[in-house]
């Protein structure tokens, strides 16, 4: 797991005024918490954070005027249109400590012959990992898998030190039958039906 370096600033003014002032000058307003302590109002660099943000999870060092705390991003708020970050929520961490976080779930290989579908029930899947080594993501085999199959958070490896923050039995992954012949069939009923009207 990747760990960044980012310079930060403490804040004291707030509101809509404030946060536009910021991020004119290309960075982020930002809030650090956790650990009971007072939640700490930072000032990012805004390029530098969304470089790193790239990373699921990443694990932030954040050097706040000469004292370092590690913290990863809790909460990402983009401008809807342009995709700019408009704020972000950091949850302070220490080394060792557990967290509890999604990661993303790829797939390997190529479904059984036919038209299936594969849906992804969960995005993300739910882990706890200790906040200095948490997985990039989780990759899995659909390799063969037909219509009706499912895959369970059970069924996926985890990285060691990594354990499930959901149900063992919780599906991830299942790939469905193709639906293009049944609304075909739907269609000549509904035709059928306005001839006899």
């Amino acid at each position: 797991m990747s760990e960044v370096k980012l310079a930060a600033q403490t804040r004291t003014e707030f509101g809509k005024g404030a946060a536009r002032r910021i991020r004119r000058d290309s960075k982020v307003p930002g809030v650090l918490y956790g650990h009971g302590v007072d939640p700490l109002h930072l000032t990012l660099p805004g390029h530098d954070l969304l470089l790193a943000l790239r990373t699921p999870n990443v694990l932030i060092s954040l050097d706040i005027e000469g004292r370092t705390e590690l913290a990863i991003p809790k909460a990402v708020q983009r401008d809807a249109i342009k995709g700019f970050l408009e704020h972000v929520d950091l949850l302070l961490v220490k080394r060792g400590e557990k967290v509890t976080v999604e990661i993303p779930v790829h797939t390997e290989g190529e479904l059984a012959p036919g038209a299936y579908l594969l849906e992804h029930v969960l995005n993300a899947l739910p882990v706890e990992a200790e906040a200095t080594h948490i997985p990039e993501s989780v990759s899995v085999s659909i390799e063969g898998l037909e219509a009706g199959a499912s895959v369970l958070a059970k069924d996926i490896t985890l990285p060691n030190g990594t354990t499930l923050a959901v149900e063992e039995d919780a599906v991830v992954l299942q790939v469905l039958a193709a639906q293009a012949e049944e609304s075909a069939g739907e269609e000549s009923e509904g035709d059928e039906a306005v001839a006899e009207a």
